[in-house]
C-alpha cells in the first residue's frame, strides 16, 4: 500500500455464475504482449515535479476537476479540496509514479460528470463524516491494480493477469478503463459497508477480490465484458 497512512478494501459478492477458466487454456499472442510492454514502460516513470510535461499534466488534472476555479500554484492548499494529503500532490505520487496521475487524468477526461465528479464530490449515497480522500484513494487504486495484474512481473502467472492481456487485444486503454471501474467498485463498496476513514483498507481489499473474480471469468474477452463495467454508465 502507498501513501503516508495505512488504510484500504472488500466488495459485493462476485458474479460466480459464469464458469471460470484455468490459466493453462489461455494462449497469449504478440500484439497484446506488445501493449503490455508499453504499459510496463509507463509504470517505470516516476513523477518528477521538475519536468514540464508532468507539471502540465498535474495542472490539467486540476482544470478537469475544477474548471471554474483557477489554480494559484502547483503547490497550494487548494489541492486538499481534491483529497490530497498536503499542499503538494508530488509527495503522494512517490508511491506509484506518474501512471497514477495519468489514471486520474484519464478518469477526469473520459467520464467527467457521470463518474469522476460524482465520486470526487461524494454526490451519491449516505456519506460519513470521515470520508476517504478522493485523490489519494486514486493513487492507491493504481497501486492495487498493478499488484493484482502482476504488471511488475516478467509475465503474469495468475488468471486475472493473463486474462488482462487478452483484454488488451480489444482495448488499448484497458488499464485506464479498468482503473475507472475499480474506482466505482470501491466507492460502491464503501457505501455498502457504510465505511469510514479507518476502514478504507478493508474496502480496497474487497474491491481487489471482486476484480479478481471478474477477471477470472471464462467469457472475458474485452473490458466491457466485466459485470462491474456498467457502474461507469449509471
Amino acid at each position: 500500500m502507498v501513501g503516508n497512512r495505512a488504510w484500504f478494501a472488500g466488495l459485493f459478492s462476485g458474479s460466480g455464475k459464469r464458469r471460470q477458466v484455468s490459466a493453462e487454456k489461455i494462449v497469449l499472442d504478440l500484439t497484446p504482449l506488445q501493449r503490455l510492454q508499453s504499459l510496463k514502460e509507463r509504470l517505470n516513470v516516476p513523477y518528477d515535479e521538475t519536468r514540464t510535461d508532468h507539471q502540465e499534466s498535474l495542472r490539467a488534472l486540476w482544470n478537469a476537476s475544477f474548471p471554474d476555479t483557477e489554480l494559484t500554484s502547483l503547490v497550494s492548499e487548494q489541492w486538499k479540496d481534491m483529497g490530497w494529503q498536503g499542499v503538494n500532490p508530488a509527495t503522494d505520487f512517490r508511491g506509484c509514479g506518474f501512471v497514477s496521475l495519468e489514471n486520474l487524468l484519464f478518469f477526469a477526461r473520459t467520464y467527467p460528470q457521470a463518474s469522476f465528479k460524482r465520486l470526487m464530490l461524494k454526490q451519491q449515497g449516505m456519506r460519513t463524516t470521515w470520508e476517504y480522500p478522493f485523490a489519494v484513494a486514486g493513487v492507491n487504486i493504481s497501486y492495487m491494480l498493478i499488484q493484482l495484474l502482476e504488471l511488475n512481473s516478467v509475465r503474469p502467472k495468475s488468471l486475472p493477469g493473463i486474462n488482462f492481456i487478452k483484454v488488451l487485444t480489444e482495448h488499448e486503454d484497458a488499464f485506464d478503463v479498468l482503473y475507472c471501474i475499480a474506482f466505482e467498485m470501491m466507492d460502491a463498496q464503501w457505501l455498502a459497508m457504510r465505511a469510514s476513514y479507518m476502514q478504507f483498507k478493508e474496502v480496497l481489499e474487497a474491491t481487489r477480490q471482486q476484480l479478481e473474480r471478474e477477471l477470472s471469468l471464462e467469457d472475458l474477452n474485452g473490458i466491457h465484458d466485466l459485470p462491474a463495467c456498467n457502474l461507469l454508465y449509471k
